[in-house]
């Protein structure tokens, strides 16, 4: 029983960590969304710089498993959008206003992809939850 309890634990935290790296990854996302619109706060100067987020594999050695997590969050070093609104407070000498790389379509697509890779994690807690009640009820019989 012990080695089934070891398998338990380790299918949990394993998908722990998967829920963990996907709400960050949604975090990132998310952030990108509130920013799709908005400019420099100086004349002529660069507005927010579409992020995105990275996962990495690690072992731990307390499960004797490979969990990810989210890695490093990287700036997107893609142009930026540019509008011609010489009457912007953050348009250049020319009238020109830099918006962000931010496509709101791409954004909600990536949000997707992260919501199912979340829910997907969530329900092999949810598996592993009944698998370990059904154990138990057996035992008690």
């Amino acid at each position: 029983m012990a080695d089934g309890t070891s398998d338990f634990s380790r299918s949990m935290s394993i998908a722990t960590s998967g829920l963990r790296a996907q709400a960050g990854r949604m975090r990132v996302i998310s952030e990108n969304i509130a920013n799709a619109d908005s400019t420099a706060q100086t004349a002529g100067g660069d507005p927010y710089r579409r992020k995105v987020p990275t996962f990495s594999s690690a072992l731990d050695r307390s499960l004797d498993a490979q969990v990810v997590t989210l890695g490093r969050i990287r700036p997107d070093r893609s142009s930026f959008r540019i509008k011609q609104e010489p009457g912007n407070p953050a348009a250049d000498a020319s009238g020109n206003v830099k918006y962000p790389n931010v496509n709101p379509m791409v954004e909600m697509t990536d949000m997707r992809d992260a919501q199912r890779s979340y829910e997907a994690n969530l329900n092999i807690i949810s598996a592993t939850r009944r698998m370990i009640q059904r154990t138990l009820d057996i035992l008690k019989s």
